[in-house]
């Protein structure tokens, strides 16, 4: 139950926010808007004000600002044909359709300023496990020992050691350590590892052979770095997610890895017993992912209605309604198959699998 509460909780909250980006810019674009509605189909509640209908709708993943001229049939008044979205120039129609994915996006990264702000969990130096035959054990470091500087460069954090041991590219270093009260200092030269990282490629990178203790602390940061490590870590998430999609496509990431409303529901249910700030950082992530996937040009997502608009400011005429109505239809099945997919992989990574 928790998990289905949290799920609900974050898709509502992104949905909106996704919705009322193309909302703001209507308005501001002197569009009218004729509905605003979290999720589709049959409405369950609604209330008009002024010319605007807000609903709450029965199909919770999705929902849609609609706006005047929009799905109608007749004829619209020279009144309403000054407020309705096709009468306004490309460009102004770019920028509502792009204010919806861009407002997840600023989303994101307003939520990692303030996840940095509030705090962060991050790992010690100090030393879990020493893997046996492996560098760090050769030279004498020990379970316990916590780490204190890499060549000369104080650490603190574990990722910081972790990245200072990349740098030498498997070269010798020189490892500080303090053990009780005395400090240390061993020679190790790391030994390579290759490997498959998040995007399937292979790399290879140098280690001393030595496991977290998994201490913890909380790190909280001023607004002006929490504002520049919230900024890093949005453009980060971005560019993963960039990644993450053409490595899907040359299919370096297996298809399976994909997954739908289930998957999400369990891993909100998990991030929100792990705390508020793995619940906004999971949030953060997945406005992310979907800012990132509004944008990609397929017909019936902002991405595919950027590229009509885009062909109209280049070529100085609309695209055809026929080309249209095939691109629609094509986009439809894709998202169609994709769900699909997504739904499969959920049902076998947590009904079947389970069972």
């Amino acid at each position: 139950m928790t998990s289905i509460v949290s799920a609900i909780i974050v898709l509502g909250i992104l949905i909106f926010v996704h919705e009322l980006g193309h909302f703001i810019f209507a308005k501001l674009f002197g569009v009218g808007v004729e509905k605003f509605s979290l999720g589709f189909g049959p409405k369950l509640i609604g209330k008009k004000v002024g010319e605007t209908e807000y609903l709450l709708s029965a199909f919770p993943l999705g929902g849609y600002v609609k706006m005047v001229g929009e799905g109608t049939d007749g004829e619209l008044t020279d009144e309403e044909k000054t407020r309705s979205f096709a009468e306004k120039t490309p460009l102004r129609r770019i920028g509502i359709v792009v204010a919806g994915p861009g407002f997840n996006l600023i989303f994101a990264w307003l939520l990692f300023i303030v996840i940095f702000m509030i705090g962060v969990p991050a790992a010690t130096t100090k030393v879990g496990e020493v893997v046996k035959d492996k560098p760090a054990a050769k030279a004498g470091l020990a379970a316990g020992d916590m780490v204190t500087a890499v060549n000369g460069k104080k650490v603190v954090r574990w990722d910081e050691m972790a990245a200072e041991i990349a740098t030498t590219k498997g070269s010798s270093l020189d490892i500080e350590v303090k053990r009780g009260t005395e400090t240390k200092i061993f020679r190790i030269v790391p030994e390579t590892r290759t490997g498959k990282n998040l995007l399937g490629e292979t790399v290879t990178s140098p280690v001393i052979g030595v496991v977290a203790a998994g201490e913890t602390v909380i790190d909280r940061y001023p607004p002006g770095e929490a504002f520049s490590r919230g900024s890093a870590q949005t453009w980060n998430v971005i560019e993963l997610t960039v990644l993450s999609l053409v490595k899907i496509v040359e299919r370096a990431i297996p298809l399976d890895t994909i997954g739908g409303p289930i998957m999400i529901a369990k891993m909100a249910g998990q991030q929100a017993e792990a705390g508020g700030v793995s619940f906004l950082a999971f949030m953060a992530l997945l406005s992310v992912n979907l800012g990132v996937l509004n944008l990609l040009p397929i017909p019936i997502l902002d991405g595919g209605h950027l590229v009509f608009y885009l062909w109209e400011l280049v070529f100085r005429r609309p695209v055809s309604m026929r080309a249209r109505e095939i691109a629609q239809q094509v986009g439809l099945a894709l998202l169609i198959g994709l769900m699909v997919l997504a739904f499969y992989n959920d049902i076998a990574r947590y009904l079947v699998g389970n069972g």
